[in-house]
């Protein structure tokens, strides 16, 4: 069986924010007061997303990422991991982290089924980091990603979302870091998601900029090695004369609609069809209904038939406030 939309894409990853919480509040993800909480009436609980997921891996879907806000911040988060590992069909369970809480729990997250992990590291400076977490503790974070390397997580990735004036001198020191931790390292262009991204996205810095700060630095060739089907929305080169690899997310400079093979389904229940758009499908409330599988099987096959075909994203021109299609719910609320 398997989920294919309108315009003949298969959908076989989803990526499954678990809470909206944060211990960061990142510039381009959450405003400043950090917002309200969500009620936790709203919330799926874990027995709601385990059946979900069930229902997700049986129509076709096969590698499920967790995702928050931060997803270690979610209680019993482990007991979900187990209870989904045996799902017939499921082939991989990942997880996208700050890295805060990421030491403490990379032994438990591999014993229970995790098979890598992502970290957000935006800055290797200690005062820039701060800035940008408003708060994060870079050392912490740092000894997260060492903690994953040593349990085994693998591979272990780290995303740099590039911002002009902020962090973008940072590029050479980031492809050091990557290279001699043995990480694989992914540069992301901001992107206009929410009204906090909506502003970071003027400090937009393109995929073709960012590759050529890294060919001056190392004065060597980027070898494209594109996979899409391993790498989802990254383009991946190799570091000529190395094993060294970087990845590009280029949402806003170079779309990568037409492979898209993804859906996200947030903490309260709802299907979001494209991390660009509005268009959404409230599973929560047909669930509580009284929904048994096969009406939210077909609920869910409605959503995926009206996958828009694109995003809508743009590169911003120094002359319009807009970089296209501005989405008013927050990153954090999406899984990224």
């Amino acid at each position: 069986m398997a989920l294919v939309d309108s315009f003949g894409r298969s959908i076989q990853y989803l990526r499954v924010s678990v809470t909206e919480r944060c211990n960061f509040r990142c510039h381009y993800c959450r405003p400043a007061q950090g917002g309200a909480p969500i009620p936790r009436e709203e919330l799926l609980s874990l027995e709601e997303l385990a059946r979900l997921l069930d229902i997700f891996v049986g129509l076709g879907v096969r590698r499920v990422r967790l995702t928050g806000g931060e997803p270690l911040l979610r209680r019993n988060l482990l007991h979900l991991i187990r209870s989904i590992r045996p799902l017939a069909g499921l082939e991989e369970i990942s997880l996208s982290t700050n890295g805060y809480l990421l030491g403490a729990m990379a032994h438990d997250l591999a014993a229970a089924g995790v098979e890598r992990v992502n970290s957000s590291l935006d800055s290797l400076n200690p005062a820039t980091f701060a800035d940008l977490t408003r708060g994060g503790d870079l050392d912490r974070v740092l000894a997260g990603i060492d903690g994953a390397l040593a349990a085994g997580l693998h591979p272990v990735k780290v995303n740099m979302v590039v911002m002009g004036g902020i962090n973008d001198h940072e590029i050479p020191a980031m492809v050091d870091f990557a290279w001699e931790r043995g990480v694989r390292l992914r540069f992301i262009e901001t992107m206009p998601v929410g009204e906090v991204g909506g502003r970071a996205v003027q400090r937009y810095v393109s995929a073709g900029e960012i590759l050529e700060r890294i060919r001056q630095h190392r004065g060597v060739a980027l070898i494209p090695e594109d996979h899409p089907s391993l790498t989802g929305p990254a383009r991946l080169f190799r570091l000529e004369g190395s094993e060294a690899r970087v990845g590009i997310i280029s949402a806003m400079s170079r779309h990568f609609c037409s492979d898209c093979n993804r859906m996200r389904l947030t903490s309260r229940g709802d299907m979001v069809l494209c991390l660009g758009r509005e268009d959404r499908v409230d599973l929560r409330c047909a669930l509580r209904a009284g929904a048994d599988d096969a009406q939210l099987a077909d609920l869910i096959r409605r959503g995926v038939a009206a996958k828009p075909e694109g995003h809508g994203f743009r590169p911003p021109r120094p002359e319009a406030e807009s970089s296209g299609a501005a989405v008013g719910h927050r990153m954090s609320a999406l899984g990224g």
